[in-house]
């Protein structure tokens, strides 16, 4: 009852969700349906059953930078029948690990040249670098504008009761 009266949206459909937002987005190269896997940094990082569950909810493959390479201008990855090419890769490896010839040079968690790929449009990285800053806490009080501005409408979910000090009223009740 009180779900109800609340319009508690459910979840059990978001990974076919995002598999479709996922293939939607899939580079003008792609031939047919596309081939989606999940980045992950490994089974120690502290997300990890997250994202073995979503890729198999998905029913996508979840892979590690050591199964990815980089071959004739695409990212590959290793399967039982050999290299097989990736279109979107959803990515959980924070932007500083994903390619160590572009960023730390001794990250082990990337691909190599993953970067040069992308910017050919030869593979969608979903949670494309540069998109963490939505994330940063400096910006969180600016999600709701920021929302807005892109969608055209008010965001479903409100943020909790945050000030921006910069503005005389909430750094004054601050």
């Amino acid at each position: 009852e009180l779900f109800q009266q609340i319009k508690v949206r459910p979840v059990e459909n978001y990974p076919q969700l995002l598999r479709q937002s996922l293939a939607a987005v899939r580079p003008q190269s792609a031939k047919g349906a596309p081939t989606i896997a999940v980045l992950t940094p490994g089974s120690y990082n502290s997300a990890y059953f997250e994202h073995a569950f979503l890729a198999d909810q998905m029913g996508v493959q979840l892979v590690e930078g050591q199964d990815l390479r980089v071959v004739d201008g695409h990212v590959t990855m290793r399967t039982t029948e050999g290299y097989k090419q990736i279109d979107v890769l959803y990515r959980r490896v924070d932007d500083a690990f994903l390619d160590p010839l572009t960023f730390r040079p001794d990250s082990a968690l990337g691909v190599p040249g993953i970067m040069d790929v992308y910017r050919a449009g030869n593979i969608t990285i979903a949670n494309a670098p540069g998109t963490g800053i939505a994330d940063d806490k400096a910006i969180y009080s600016y999600m709701p504008e920021i929302v807005e501005f892109y969608t055209g409408r008010k965001a479903i979910l409100g943020n909790i009761p945050t000030w921006r000090c910069s503005e005389p009223d909430s750094l004054k009740y601050v």
